[in-house]
C-alpha cells in the first residue's frame, strides 16, 4: 500500500515553516515555547498536538530526551552534544576539571546539525559562556560554544584553556609568546592575561557559536 502525507492545516505548516527558520538562523532546533512565541499560538499543548500529528506524517522527529530535540526530515543528521559547563569569557572561573569532563553522562545534552560541527561527531562537547571578553569575536554572555576536543591551537585561535595552578579555565584567544603564554580577550576594555606556559593545558578550540536568544 503506499502511503501518502496528508495536507497540513495552516497552524501545522506555520510551525514547521517557523521550525525551519528558527534552525536556520540559530543552528540548533526552537524550544516548545520557542514556537509557542514565535507562532502566537494559546498554549504549549495546542504546540505538542500539533507536533505529533507533524511527527505522525514524517515532517520532523522528536527526541524527548534532549534537550531542544526537534529534528526535521531530510535535512543534515544531527548530533546530541553534551553541555558540561561553564566557561568564562572574562576573569577565570571554576568549572568541573578536564579529568571529570569526559564523563557527561548527566551533562544536558543539546541537538545539533552536523554542519554546526563542521562533520565531526567524536570530542565534541558545548560550554555556556559567562562573561563579555569576547564580545568583538561575537561570542557573548549566555551563549554556549561548541568546542573541539584538541590539546593545542594555533596562535589566534579561540580556545577553552585550563589554568591548573588556579583550578580555573577561561576562554580566549590563544597566543604563544617568549617564554610565556598570552591569552587574549576580544574585548577592547580588557587587558590580556599572561601565564606560564607549564601553568596551560589547552582543552579544545571554538567551531561554533550557538546565540542565547535575542542576541
Amino acid at each position: 500500500m503506499v502511503s501518502r502525507m496528508r495536507k497540513l492545516s495552516s497552524k501545522q505548516q506555520d510551525i514547521l515553516d517557523f521550525i525551519r527558520q528558527f534552525l536556520e538562523e540559530s543552528g540548533y532546533p526552537p524550544t516548545i515555547r520557542d514556537i509557542v512565541a514565535g507562532c502566537g499560538i494559546s498554549s504549549t499543548s495546542v504546540v505538542d498536538y500539533h507536533l505529533s500529528i507533524l511527527e505522525r506524517e514524517g515532517r520532523l522527529r522528536r527526541h524527548p530526551e534532549i534537550s531542544r530535540g526537534i529534528e526535521l526530515t531530510g535535512r543534515s543528521r544531527t548530533l546530541p552534544v553534551p553541555v558540561i559547563g561553564q566557561i568564562a569569557a572574562g576573569e577565570p572561573i571554576p568549572v568541573p576539571s578536564p579529568d571529570a569532563w569526559d564523563n557527561t553522562a548527566s551533562a544536558e545534552l543539546l541537538e545539533v546539525t552536523e554542519d554546526l560541527t563542521r562533520g565531526r561527531r567524536e570530542g565534541i562537547y558545548a560550554l555556556k559562556v559567562k562573561g563579555s571578553s569576547m564580545i568583538d569575536a561575537l561570542i557573548d554572555d549566555g551563549d554556549i560554544v561548541l568546542i573541539q576536543h584538541v590539546n593545542a591551537v594555533e596562535n589566534g585561535e579561540t580556545a577553552a584553556v585550563w589554568l591548573k595552578a588556579e583550578k580555573e579555565a577561561t576562554l580566549k584567544k590563544f597566543y604563544v609568546e617568549a617564554g610565556r603564554i598570552r591569552l587574549q580577550p576580544a574585548n577592547s576594555q580588557m587587558p590580556p592575561i599572561y601565564v606560564e606556559p607549564g601553568n596551560v593545558e589547552v582543552q579544545g578550540r571554538v567551531i561554533a557559536v550557538i546565540r542565547k536568544l535575542g542576541g
